[in-house]
């Protein structure tokens, strides 16, 4: 059962990995361009293992910045994942804390997403399951990364090759995967125009959180959706 559940996991993060393939090519190329040597690019992938903060760290460390700026950009960016582990945790609690501790380093967009859906369809979150969907995407984010630090001279500009808007698009694709979801527009709208207002006036990358944030207060301010069954007929609530 067990191995049955890891290779579950396994199969369904495997279009992720193709999905993660551009982006990890172009952390590894765009390392190397800012000074890191391979095995450096390769060993920030291994211990970081956030796409879009890496991308923000390296950016930064090829300006010189203050360290201190660096990590409060990087939590600013990662900041989304205070709230994935808080709406996941409930279908992980029979997770020792050694499996909650490895499982919270791997989560990512798209394992918070399965997760969520898995475990609000009513499917049991077991451990093997997610840690097989997460080995697919890590193994592959790391390795890519390498080889992408090795042979990002090849690639060039990435933003002359349009890369630089895969991220976007990547992000959009997991936000419509909820566009079933009640309220979803509203949300959505929400945080699209107060992370506009907030790049204008705080800043990239504080701007990503400040949308999540008033997307999730709306959320909760907004009344739960009524169940699909239920009807009113005449001024009488029937079920």
């Amino acid at each position: 059962m067990m191995n049955s559940e890891f290779t579950d996991g396994l199969r369904g993060s495997t279009p992720i990995l193709v999905s993660t393939i551009p982006f990890a090519a172009l952390f590894g190329a765009i390392a190397v361009s800012n000074g890191q040597t391979v095995a450096e690019a390769t060993l920030m992938s291994a211990t970081l293992f956030a796409g879009a903060s890496q991308l923000v760290g390296i950016e930064l460390f090829g300006h010189s910045v203050p360290l201190w700026l660096v990590v409060m950009s990087i939590f600013a960016v990662n900041f989304r994942h205070v709230l994935y582990s808080a709406a996941i945790t409930p279908f992980i609690q029979h997770f020792s804390p050694l499996q909650k501790a490895l499982s919270f380093f791997l989560l990512t967009d798209p394992q918070f997403a399965q997760t969520l859906v898995r475990g609000e369809t009513g499917q049991k979150v077991s451990f093997a399951w997610y840690m097989g969907f997460a080995t697919t995407i890590y193994i592959g984010w790391v390795g890519i990364s390498a080889i992408g630090a090795g042979f990002g001279s090849l690639i060039g500009d990435p933003k002359a090759l349009g890369f630089d808007v895969l991220l976007p698009i990547y992000f959009m694709g997991l936000v419509f995967g909820f566009r079933k979801r009640a309220n979803f527009l509203g949300v959505v709208f929400v945080s699209a125009v107060v992370s506009v207002i907030a790049q204008q006036l705080v800043g990239s990358p504080w701007h990503v959180s400040i949308g999540a944030l008033a997307g999730v207060i709306l959320a909760a301010l907004l009344p739960p959706a009524k169940p699909s069954g239920s009807s009113v007929v005449a001024g009488e609530t029937k079920a």
